[in-house]
């Protein structure tokens, strides 16, 4: 029995019918590379006999009575795999727009609280033989790196399947504990709350004198504020439908344009995405008061939390210099304003804000999350930024299952209100991956915008080796 961290718990608080806080991924396997059969049988077995290696896979939510403290994970006694195996199959032709409306349906359902906060769908029917799996974990369990960790701990790098050491202990199943057990346990630990919100105040007040500071000083050019993001169609209250975009780009030509053009990785992946929604907004004739600002969450986990569950993230707000017509000038104000935005967060601390969300009411945040949601109050304010970017690395070299390789591996997180879109970048075996989450009543065309990312980087190369030639 585990209680929730703040942090975890404040996904499940943010949670509305319209806006469920999972995160998903769509991964195509190529069978052919399998040295038997492959299918949902071969899947189940694989997994099944993993599951000492995905703790969040048995484990399910206990809440307190009255909502006195946050909840905790025991290991559910009434785990049932085949509940969080289904099968799909898609409609002919099996084309990466089927495989998206299927995934953008998936993604949109809420998950129940009454059971293990996963499931996997094995999705049969997709062109050239292919076959899919979309899987979904709730955000309070994982965050981007732990998710990337779980993946992998389900895969092998190589085609034949390995051996998976025992676990050292034999999985025990808990006792789901009374309400008077639950109720006792959090009045001892909310005792010791007062101490905690004390600490919490003395650091919030030192860290809004030391960023003061910070701002003023000549050479420092502040990161956008919260509410500064310009008011667009695509910051509106949300509905619970979504869609997919994806898009592929080669890790190869935006290391070449960093080599070329300065900056890091992800100040390239910022910046074709905002050259992507600069054509976007063009085409539909939406003029931009001031450049977007994109949120994008930053890992703060340390060595030692490596391999750790739960969430780990901190963020910051960047502009995108979407008012720079010169993708070369509009990378190098993305690069500045990154490398203040870090520094920013780094001066805030992850320790202020985990202590602020160990100290939420669980009653209030989540009714007022519930009555921001249906009072609509998102449509009738500036944004907090316009949208979500989230870059998360993950393996160079080939994953497998059951002995089909991983060919694409497709991140798909949650979206807002306020923030209809999601750009979310995965990295694997020398492809930029994007997954692009959006509700289709605020943001129509999702896939159109995924495409622009392709004329997006290529500009940036062609300057690339302009520079190059210099």
């Amino acid at each position: 029995m585990q209680r929730l961290t703040g942090m975890d718990a404040s996904f499940l608080y943010m949670e509305t019918p319209t806006m469920p806080m999972h995160v998903s991924g769509l991964y195509i396997y190529d069978p052919r590379s399998a040295p038997r059969s492959y299918g949902f049988d071969e899947i189940r077995a694989e997994v099944e006999r993993r599951l000492h290696l995905l703790p969040p896979y048995r484990r399910r939510l206990v809440e307190v009575p009255f909502q006195l403290h946050h909840p905790l994970w025991i290991e559910d006694p009434d785990f049932d795999l085949d509940y969080h195996l289904r099968r799909a199959a898609l409609p002919s032709p099996g084309g990466h727009r089927e495989l998206a409306e299927l995934a953008a349906d998936i993604h949109s359902r809420p998950m129940d609280r009454t059971r293990p906060l996963w499931d996997m769908h094995i999705v049969e029917g997709l062109e050239d033989g292919m076959m899919a799996v979309i899987a979904r974990t709730h955000h309070a369990a994982i965050d981007g790196a732990s998710g990337v960790d779980i993946t992998v701990n389900l895969l092998d790098i190589e085609p034949e399947p390995a051996p998976v050491p025992p676990p050292e202990q034999p999985w025990k199943p808990d006792r789901i504990p009374s309400d008077a057990e639950l109720v006792a346990y959090a009045l001892q630990s909310l005792s010791r709350q007062p101490v905690s919100a004390a600490k919490a105040v003395r650091r919030s007040i030192e860290t809004a004198f030391a960023i003061r500071r910070r701002n003023r000083e000549p050479d420092v050019n502040p990161p956008p504020a919260p509410f500064a993001a310009p008011r667009t169609s695509i910051n509106r209250a949300i509905t619970p439908h979504r869609s997919f975009g994806m898009a592929e780009i080669p890790l190869e030509d935006v290391k070449a344009v960093r080599k070329a053009l300065g900056g890091t990785v992800n100040d390239v992946i910022l910046a074709v995405c905002a050259g992507a929604l600069r054509r976007w907004f063009d085409d539909r004739g939406e003029v931009l008061e001031r450049p977007l600002v994109a949120m994008c969450p930053i890992s703060i986990r340390t060595e030692d939390q490596r391999g750790a569950l739960g969430n780990q993230v901190s963020s910051m707000l960047t502009s995108l210099a979407t008012d720079i017509d010169d993708p070369v000038e509009r990378l190098k104000v993305i690069q500045d304003g990154t490398k203040h935005a870090k520094e920013q967060a780094g001066a805030i601390g992850a320790e202020a804000m985990t202590q602020w969300a160990e100290l939420a009411a669980p009653a209030v945040a989540a009714r007022a999350a519930r009555l921001y949601s249906r009072t609509r109050m998102a449509s009738r304010h500036r944004p907090i930024f316009n949208v979500t970017i989230s870059n998360v690395p993950g393996p160079a070299f080939p994953l497998y299952m059951a002995g089909a390789q991983l060919q694409a591996w497709y991140p798909m997180g949650p979206i807002n209100d306020g923030g209809g879109l999601n750009m979310t970048v995965m990295s694997y075996l020398g492809t930029i991956h994007f997954g692009l989450v959006a509700c289709p009543d605020v943001v129509p065309e999702v896939q159109a915008l995924a495409d622009h990312l392709h004329t997006s980087l290529e500009e940036l190369v062609k300057a690339a080796e302009v520079a190059s030639t210099v």
